[in-house]
């Protein structure tokens, strides 16, 4: 399963790649990069597989697949992007967006007074972003503030993204 979600999102980055957004880029756009997939590694054991699209210069879509101790989830986010001062290839960035998940048998077993099966719910997200100009890579490190429903589960999940560039 792992492996297929991965592969489906390196289709879908092959997909939003097109030259004339890297053109527009070459050109003096305020972004240093059009697409990104990668790894995001979580506050706790988890990870989750990333892909970054910028559809504006100073907005991007994000979709994380999660994969973790007590099941997995989909997520996505719109971000909006400000640069800080002069410092070349580093920006913060802000948003929203939304998640959806399933728990698994463990989840059920360490947790029985917690609602099972599916959830979703909103998300928010601030962090800063770096791309390195001398290398396609792009570090991030963000928080994400959420809320899981059915419940009402509030946590804040995360991390350092690590992500290839291009």
């Amino acid at each position: 399963m792992r492996y297929f979600v991965l592969a489906a999102l390196l289709a879908a980055c092959c997909t939003f790649a097109h030259p004339a957004a890297a053109q527009e880029a070459a050109q003096g756009g305020d972004q240093t990069y059009q697409n990104a997939v990668g790894v995001t590694f979580g506050w706790w054991n988890g990870a989750s597989l990333s892909l970054k699209h910028f559809i504006k210069d100073d907005a991007a879509i994000e979709v994380r697949a999660s994969f973790y101790q007590y099941g997995g989830e989909l997520c996505g986010l719109y971000q909006f992007y400000g640069d800080f001062g002069n410092v070349a290839g580093l920006r913060w960035y802000a948003g929203g967006g939304a998640h959806a998940g399933a728990y698994n048998n463990r989840w059920t077993k360490n947790y029985p007074s917690r609602p099972d099966g599916v959830y979703l719910g909103p998300d928010g997200v601030l962090g800063v972003d770096y791309k390195f100009d001398s290398a396609p890579i792009d570090l991030s490190f963000d928080i994400q503030p959420r809320v899981d429903i059915p419940g009402g589960y509030f946590n804040v999940w995360g991390g350092l993204g690590v992500r290839f560039a291009f």
